[in-house]
């Protein structure tokens, strides 16, 4: 039997048991946690590094009850993240691959609180309702239990120690699942057809991953001294996330198979700087390196950061956009083609055919999500030639999937930076008295401001509005993807260099870009925004050691459809550090994955639920893994 420990907020468990249940399963006690496996004791408080855990977790308990969990950086000792339940699985000394890190009994989403009325899925009952924990007797000892509930009032009382049996249900949208009864023959038969259907899908990315072996592609050098030089000129401290997922990126670049490698983290989390000490381990080797970005913007922003950490070494950066000139481009292509320029930064304007490289080792997609379908095409022909780096704050949900199945390697940055403080978000009906004072307020500490309003045709009347509006003498602007490209660049560069108080801007500024000295977001219309999205704009805020705040602004007295609502109400809720999991978590309810697995698999999914038809089709993989191997 698989050996775990559940605890959870409110459960009666007296601390000195708790400690023995940690030796138990083979935890050390420390002074002070550092890694996965350690736990430390400080009065009434005890510090877990939990196996498969990113960072620890805080236990507090008063008398003989735990009142709080919290997860917790160990580089400022600072709490981020609640939690309702836990549980710790055995620390073993083993070397494992990726897909087994994901045992059966695991549930893949450790940090998703499961609420009343929540649906649930049992692995052996099925889809229910779950109603709480309630106590119940059981010869002569009262045992906390999970009560869920099935057709025709039917109640099942589940143990504590066997909640690993049972996960939220996570559906990719569409019409909610119909309640099991407690045993019929039901969800027994789409169990059942679930597992045949991952089998199909089981062969396809083995095979997937046996032509990525056999392709083969360059092994780059160790680390050179430069590397060295150029990563200490990092202004800030690395954090552990950062660390683990550099040293993920040079150990592929380094074996001779070609790398596909996916990074996720949340907006704000550091990937840019992981992907620069990427491009520059590829400019060691004398490789070439393209940086492919969304939008117009973006690329001019990693231009200006590429520029300001490399200059001080012979590496040529260029850009290649709409922001140059019809002979720029044509001098810059051919510099590029007779190897004199070492990372090229660009739009999907690098994907077209007329550009053509000397010697091209790496490249790096920022927000792969947001190309087209053709552009993707070029994508994955670049992956069986060169290394390729993919950046995503799409949280994990998402690409966990590609994750869990081998079908790429991947890297999450979870820890937050130093100093950095949650964003406070307030769902409001559009009031100019209430801007008014917001822009104020930002504009008296010395900051900026976002205002977002994505309807090119009336943004120009809207900017004259907010500039009556906001503060004697605020420098008011706008901007939005349809300008002249040198008006456009010349808008940017200003409120990067802190020229323009105000930006009312559609979503151009949605990507990547990075202005510490804006605090205060004004989002317009925000019910019409995807959840995703309003995730990520919001981003775009709260970078410095100071405190952020957004306004997602809906017409008063609209009334707002249920999707937009729930959406509404989830990016409010879930406001603190690295709530991206959660919220991709909400969305993938509210919206739906698209084509993520294809319309049959789709509908599998439905029935069982996301959780469980990763576990089915991880179970698939292995089987027919070891089947290969006989």
């Amino acid at each position: 039997m698989f050996k775990s420990f559940k605890f959870f907020e409110g459960q009666s468990l007296d601390i000195e048991s708790f400690l023995r249940a940690l030796v138990s399963l083979g935890y050390r006690r420390q002074d002070k946690v550092q890694e996965e496996g350690d736990f430390s004791r400080l009065g009434g408080v005890v510090s877990v590094f939990a196996v498969t855990f990113e960072y620890p977790v805080r236990i507090e308990w008063d008398n003989d009850s735990i009142c709080s969990i919290e997860s917790f950086s160990t580089a400022t000792g600072k709490s981020f993240w609640k939690h309702k339940i836990v549980i710790l699985l055995p620390k073993r000394a083993r070397s494992r691959p990726l897909l087994a890190k994901f045992a059966s009994e695991l549930p893949l989403a450790n940090f998703v609180d499961i609420k009343k009325g929540d649906l649930v899925v049992h692995q052996q009952h099925g889809v229910g309702i779950y109603l709480g924990i309630e106590k119940v007797r059981v010869a002569d000892t009262e045992r906390q239990h999970l009560v869920i509930k099935y057709a025709g009032e039917d109640k099942l009382f589940v143990p504590v120690d066997q909640m690993h049996l049972v996960q939220k249900y996570i559906s990719f949208g569409g019409r909610p699942p119909k309640v099991n009864r407690l045993g019929s023959g039901h969800w027994k038969r789409s169990k059942l057809r679930a597992q045949k259907a991952t089998m199909r899908v089981a062969l396809d990315l083995l095979k997937l991953q046996a032509l990525r072996k056999t392709v083969g592609g360059f092994a780059f050098s160790k680390d050179a001294e430069w590397q060295r030089e150029f990563e200490e000129t990092f202004p800030y401290d690395e954090t552990v996330d950062q660390i683990k997922a550099v040293e993920d990126t040079k150990k592929d670049m380094e074996s001779p198979y070609a790398m596909d490698r996916l990074l996720c983290g949340d907006v704000g989390y550091g990937k840019t700087e992981i992907a620069m000490r990427a491009a520059f381990k590829a400019v060691m080797d004398n490789k070439q390196v393209a940086i492919l970005v969304p939008t117009t913007i973006l690329a001019e922003q990693h231009y200006q950061n590429f520029i300001k950490r490399i200059g001080s070494f012979p590496i040529r950066v260029d850009m290649l956009s709409r922001f140059k000139t019809p002979a720029q481009q044509k001098a810059i292509l051919g510099a590029v083609a007779a190897g004199g320029v070492d990372i090229i930064i660009g739009t999907h304007r690098l994907l077209s055919c007329d550009i053509v490289f000397k010697d091209l080792g790496l490249v790096v997609v920022d927000e792969e999500q947001r190309f087209g379908v053709k552009h993707k095409e070029k994508l994955k022909e670049m992956r069986a030639l060169v290394d390729v780096l993919t950046l995503t704050a799409t949280p994990i949900p998402r690409t966990l999937y590609m994750a869990l199945m081998g079908a790429k390697d991947i890297s999450v940055v979870n820890t937050p930076p130093e100093n950095r403080q949650p964003i406070e978000t307030h769902i409001v009906a559009f009031d100019k008295a209430l801007f008014a004072q917001a822009i104020e307020r930002e504009l008296k500490r010395s900051g900026q401001v976002y205002f977002v309003h994505n309807r090119v045709e009336d943004i120009e009347e809207l900017a004259r509005e907010v500039r009556k509006f906001s503060p004697a003498g605020a420098r008011v602007e706008f901007a939005h993807g349809q300008m002249p490209a040198k008006l456009l660049e010349k808008i940017m560069l200003d409120f990067l260099n802190n020229r323009i108080d105000v930006l009312v801007s559609t979503t151009i500024i949605e990507s990547g870009i990075d202005v510490p000295n804006a605090n205060t977001m004004i989002v317009n219309n925000a019910d019409c925004f995807g959840l995703a999205d309003l995730h990520q704009l919001r981003g775009r805020v709260g970078r410095f050691a100071r405190r952020a705040y957004a306004y997602l602004a809906v017409k008063a007295g609209k009334p707002l459809s249920t999707e937009a609502r729930k959406r509404l109400d989830a990016i409010a809720e879930y406001s603190e550090l690295g709530s991206g999991f959660k919220i991709a978590m909400e969305d993938l309810e509210i919206r739906g994955a698209g084509n993520l697995l294809g319309l049959e698999q789709h509908g599998h999914i439905a029935a069982v639920g996301f959780d469980l038809y990763c576990r089915l089709l991880r179970e698939s993989v292995s089987s027919l893994s070891q089947h290969s191997m006989n």
